[in-house]
Formats: C-alpha cells, sequence, structure tokens
C-alpha cells in the first residue's frame, strides 16, 4: 500500500496514473480514505489498530492529502473521473465548502465524508478533557514547553482547549505524535464522532 500511496503522490503531481492504476488493481484498492495531513493519518491508523482492523488488508487506502486545498486534485484522480474508488475522508468545519465543490464537481458521493468542529485534534481535547490531556503532555515530557507556552502573551484569555489545540501544532511532528497519543488514550465510548463515524463507514 505504501508503494501504491507514492504511486498517487507522483500522480498528483503531475506524473504519469498508469503505476497507481495498475498498483490499485494488483492489491485490490477499493476505498480512499482522504485526510488533510500526517496527522490525522496517525490518528486513524491508532483507532483501527485499536479496534484490530487492517485496512490495506480490507483493500483501504488512507490518503495524506498535505493540505485540504489538494482534495478537488485528489477527489479527481481517485474517485469517479480517475480510479473510480470509493471515497471517504474527514474536513473541517471552515474547509467543508472546498471538499462539497470537489465532490459535486466529481459527481462523487458525499457520504463518507465526516466534520470536525474545528479540526480532529480539537474533537480529541475535548473528549479527552483538558486535564487529562494535560497529563498525557506531561507523561511525554513536554510539560516545560508547554509551561513555557502557556506565559506567551498570545495565550492570555484563551480558554485551556483553545491553548492545548495551538500547543499541539507548535512543533513539527507533534500533531502527529500526539494524534496517535490522544487516540490511544481514549475511554471506548468516548471516541469523536465524526472519527468513530468514518471508522465505522469503511
Amino acid at each position: 500500500m505504501g508503494a501504491f500511496l507514492d504511486a498517487v503522490g507522483g500522480w498528483a503531481a503531475g506524473g504519469p496514473g498508469g503505476p497507481a492504476g495498475d498498483l490499485a488493481v494488483r492489491l485490490g484498492v477499493r476505498t480512499a480514505v482522504l485526510l488533510e495531513g500526517p496527522s490525522d493519518l496517525a490518528a486513524v491508523e491508532a483507532l483501527a489498530a485499536r479496534r484490530g482492523r487492517d485496512l490495506a488488508a480490507e483493500g483501504v487506502c488512507v490518503v495524506p492529502m498535505g493540505g485540504a486545498m489538494s482534495v478537488g486534485r485528489y477527489v479527481g484522480l481517485l474517485g469517479p473521473p480517475g480510479l473510480g474508488l470509493r471515497l471517504a475522508g474527514l474536513c473541517d468545519e471552515g474547509e467543508q465548502r472546498f471538499y462539497d465543490r470537489a465532490l459535486e464537481r466529481a459527481r462523487a458521493p458525499r457520504r463518507g465524508f465526516f466534520v470536525c468542529v474545528a479540526d480532529l485534534e480539537d474533537e480529541l481535547v475535548r473528549a479527552l478533557g483538558t486535564a487529562r490531556v494535560e497529563e498525557i503532555v506531561a507523561a511525554e515530557g513536554d510539560l516545560r514547553p508547554w509551561q513555557t507556552f502557556l506565559h506567551q502573551p498570545a495565550q492570555h484569555g484563551r480558554s485551556r482547549q483553545q491553548q492545548l489545540r495551538r500547543f499541539l501544532g507548535t512543533k513539527k511532528g507533534r500533531k502527529i505524535r500526539y494524534g496517535r497519543l490522544l487516540v490511544e488514550a481514549l475511554a471506548p465510548g468516548r471516541v469523536p464522532a465524526p472519527l468513530d463515524d468514518l471508522l465505522a463507514s469503511l
């Protein structure tokens, strides 16, 4: 599946689509899950692992697009105009219009796409509660950076939830690491609805 992802990435960058099409047939790829970036990928993979699912073996390819603005390109390549795969994914409420436009243009079904209010990190922080997230931050050795962050003037007056969400995006790789950690810390009945519904739809 990694080879298929590489082929899709090359195709999206302007390369040939033949290798991706050949691999899709050979691997039995039936669904492409379109995600904004690698932190969303980490969260989806962590939840799938918790539930004992091997998405690749099920013919599901999870695609980090490198930003919501790329959705039109990926829908065109992987959906009805391209490989004809079933499409699913997550989007942020503020970017939903880009997804709706891309799906409509490609004549792809809207079902299978689920909306996070701000973003997936915000959903995870709300599901766990800020105190639990701060415990995880401390356990990961990030307590000092977190305390330094809280003293920044820009953070004064923000809610703890807003501060935590912003903190997760302040260092390269942090959102990816915590995407996995926060999902692993969730109680079974506390998985945010967009993430829970996405996995259930696959």
